[in-house]
């Protein structure tokens, strides 16, 4: 049993486990991530809408409501201080109906009270004037400008990877699955390892609520897991829309959407199962059928000939209906981050601060760092060769001819992307690892030119058997045998 005590132990390294280390590492505390996965956003962060919400959805008042609006103001600043691409592209909720237009009213009061500025109901002239493609079907939109789009899993590395560079740990396949406390330290078990520490944050998701029952402390409300599916087209159809397209909202959700990404794609989706397994993550026919039904309700002229992937993520959905931010009454010093449904992508960084200072109320000693480091890494090199000027292109290729090697022709990802993303302060070293890190891989031909490379780079630099090279989890090897 090791002897170190944290100060802090956050279960989860999604994005509101991520963006709490984020805010912690800016202090002299010792702090450690816990992940069950083999990475960060290993789950609902990784598979997600990618929209930055307005924050006129959540009802007046509520947790929900507060920290979407403060977060989305606050998720381009960091962007930009960590080099994550984000873009305040605005979103349109389309009304088909005077029914729906009533809703639209409704929730364009909802927002004005919540904060939200710019707000707007769009005459269908000014709507096909936004978007041509629009549906014809269309005569009604609320517009809100302050929406946005990001990566969320690069959004998470990111985070990671400062927080990382500012002394946070990070131990991945961690599944926490007993938790002691005597009377100074809570005692986090996995397989007979364990992890001491003096403060716990519960951001594990989904898994939220099994690490409260562990503890001996449920949550108030129960956690319904609802799979999204989506469809992902190629950036030959990026242009069909410029804004995030809803419909009216439903009991199930913000429904369908159609939606630009940041790297130029389109991602259509998603629908709203609820699944028995939390780790259902499969894409079925009848998804596709609904999801690519809903797109053309939308956009009728959607190419959905160019999809060139299909993923699904699984949600957690609180029957309470809001985010949970407490510490526990039971024990002292362990704050429950739960149900943190959409909008918790918009909402993460008003939920990292809402969390320090609940653990500062709960005596956590707070002394800023003198020596903070605001980027991703301690010499800022994370910029992959896709976003440098021409300058800096040749720079990097005359500093490392590693990068004037083209691997991934999809994404003009160069061999210098992948090793540096191999050492980075938070490794890749597995192919999907690199895919995520660099785009390696997430092009039209989805690795099937540069899979075989990638995995051979990943074997050179890991100094392992290429056999040994996984494509994301610990038993998924990319070479089954001996090849030609």
């Amino acid at each position: 049993m090791s002897k170190k005590v944290y100060d802090v132990a956050i279960i989860g390294a999604g994005i509101v486990g991520t963006m709490t280390a984020f805010y912690l590492s800016k202090y002299n505390v010792n702090a450690v991530v816990l992940e069950a996965g083999i990475d960060i956003a290993s789950g609902t962060t990784r598979a997600n809408s990618a929209v930055i919400h307005a924050g006129y959805d959540a009802p007046e008042g509520s947790l929900k409501a507060k920290l979407n609006v403060k977060g989305a103001k606050m998720v381009g600043p960091i962007a930009k201080q960590l080099g994550v691409h984000y873009k305040k592209c605005g979103s349109l909720v389309l009304g088909y109906n005077k029914k729906d237009l009533n809703q639209l009213k409704i929730l364009l009061v909802r927002g004005k009270k919540n904060g939200v500025r710019g707000l707007e109901i769009l005459t269908q002239s000014q709507l096909r004037k936004m978007e041509p493609n629009v549906s014809r079907d269309a005569k009604y939109a609320l517009y809100a400008p302050s929406a946005g789009i990001v990566c969320p899993y690069d959004l998470a590395y990111a985070l990671g990877e400062n927080s990382c560079t500012n002394g946070v740990d990070y131990i991945f396949e961690y599944k926490v699955d007993k938790i002691e406390k005597n009377q100074r330290n809570y005692l986090l078990y996995s397989n007979n390892r364990v992890v001491k520490a003096k403060y716990v944050v519960n951001a594990a998701g989904l898994y939220s609520d099994e690490i409260a029952e562990m503890l001996g402390d449920p949550l108030p409300f129960k956690i319904i897991p609802r799979r999204g599916e989506y469809l992902l087209l190629d950036k030959c159809e990026g242009k069909v829309v410029t804004h995030t397209l809803f419909v009216t909202p439903s009991e199930k959700g913000k429904g369908i959407l159609v939606s630009p990404t940041v790297d130029g794609n389109v991602l259509v989706g998603p629908n709203a199962n609820v699944v028995e397994s939390k780790a259902d993550t499969g894409v079925t026919v009848e998804g596709v059928r609904e999801i690519s039904e809903g797109a053309r309700g939308i956009v009728p002229s959607i190419n959905l000939n160019t999809v060139i992937t299909t993923f699904a993520g699984v949600r957690s959905t609180p029957t309470s209906g809001d985010f949970y931010i407490q510490e526990s009454k039971k024990f002292p010093r362990f704050v429950h981050a739960a149900g943190i449904e959409s909008p918790g992508l918009a909402s993460s960084p008003a939920i990292g601060e809402y969390i320090i200072k609940i653990l500062d109320r709960a005596g956590l000693k707070m002394e800023e760092k003198e020596d903070y480091i605001p980027t991703r890494t301690k010499d800022g090199n994370c910029k992959l060769f896709m976003d440098m000027t021409e300058s800096e292109k040749r720079n990097a290729v005359r500093k490392d001819p590693h990068y004037a090697k083209i691997v991934c022709r999809c994404e003009m990802v160069t061999e210098g992307d992948i090793i540096n993303a191999i050492k980075r302060p938070i490794p890749a070293h597995t192919i999907d690892m690199v895919k995520r890190r660099t785009r390696a891989g997430m092009g039209r031909c989805q690795g099937g030119y540069c899979r075989a490379k990638v995995a051979e780079i990943i074997a050179r630099e890991l100094n392992i058997k290429i056999s040994d090279v996984k494509k994301f989890t610990s038993n998924s090897n990319v070479i089954g045998g001996r090849t030609k």
